[in-house]
């Protein structure tokens, strides 16, 4: 799910690059909008929290929560939101 979304992120020109790091209490999926730069957004997973808080969560480049959950694609929504825009 999460590939499929970077895909259609980078096909929109909104998303370049990622980053995974796989930790001993989590795993994290960075995306970047150019290498050097610091993650615009970080989907955590913390099976820990799955059951007070929900394993899955989208943060945000200043590190507020935009989402949590226990759904992965329910949590990514907050994401496709960004795809959509008005058209002029």
């Amino acid at each position: 799910m999460i590939m499929s979304l970077y895909g259609r992120m980078v096909a929109a020109g909104e998303w370049r690059d990622y980053g995974i790091s796989a930790l001993r209490e989590v795993a994290i999926f960075s995306v970047f909008r150019r290498t050097a730069e610091h993650a615009l957004y970080r989907i955590e997973k913390r099976p820990r929290l799955t059951s007070k808080q929900g394993t899955y969560a989208v943060i945000g480049m200043d590190g507020q929560v935009l989402k949590r959950g226990q759904d992965l694609k329910t949590v990514l929504r907050v994401l496709e939101r960004k795809l959509i825009r008005a058209v002029e």
